[in-house]
């Protein structure tokens, strides 16, 4: 009896799936490339001048790679980045942007976690450092397991955040790495005083980079405020 049917709608050319009906595909937007007179393009050394005057915090980015099983040794790795922040509250999310020409990234991805590591004013040693391509970058250099990712905690740090790879996007000739926070700490609380004022508890504060150099932050003075 079905075949029946089914011979019938053949014969009188209707469908016969009982999927949805074929749709036509909406024509494709004329593309182009942007002239020369539309856009002047930004030189970039004068992009990183500019964007150099925007101080920044240093933290090294570190993760226990796996390995591939072709050839590819396990172990840990890391590299020096500035462009890290916070990005959402709820969920946590933490970003940092590397590089596509990074050869930390792969190790990193293959890890799918990784743990931020928050340098402090006296660290810019260990910075520089992990800031060479190619080198054994952990050579004397102490650290202990994060304990949700097991991604390596440099000693010493002011604070640390342990993330699993949440999402990874495009942004140009670099990645953005989002992160979900898995826990955190640091050495200090808001309501420890160390003396150097900032109320951190990390007694140097933080390393901080501007127009290419290394520094600290000094705090503003509180003797006469009007808060």
């Amino acid at each position: 009896m079905a075949a029946t049917a089914v011979r019938y709608l053949r014969s009188v050319g209707a469908a016969t799936s009982t999927g949805p009906a074929p749709v036509d595909p909406l024509p494709r937007p004329d593309l182009r490339a942007v002239a020369e007179d539309e856009r002047a393009p930004v030189d970039p050394a004068e992009f990183r001048r500019v964007l150099g005057h925007f101080a920044s915090g240093v933290t090294i980015v570190t993760a226990h790679d796996p390995g591939d099983g072709d050839g590819a040794p396990e172990g840990a790795a890391g590299f020096a980045c500035q462009s890290f922040a916070s990005l959402s509250l709820d969920p946590p999310l933490v970003a940092f942007m590397v590089a596509r020409t990074s050869t930390t990234w792969p190790r990193i991805a293959r890890a799918g976690a990784f743990c931020v590591n928050v340098l402090g004013a006296d660290q810019e040693a260990l910075c520089r450092s992990f800031a060479v391509s190619g080198a054994d970058k952990f050579a004397g250099v102490a650290y202990e397991a994060a304990p949700v990712t097991g991604s390596p905690l440099l000693g010493g740090v002011p604070a640390w955040i342990d993330c699993r790879v949440h999402a990874v996007h495009t942004g140009g000739d670099h990645l953005i790495v989002v992160g979900r926070v898995e826990a955190l700490g640091a050495s200090g609380t808001a309501d420890s005083v160390d003396g150097d004022g900032d109320g951190d508890g990390d007694g140097d504060g933080p390393l901080l980079f501007h127009r290419g150099r290394f520094g600290r932050f000094e705090p503003f003075s509180r003797r006469g405020s009007s808060r």
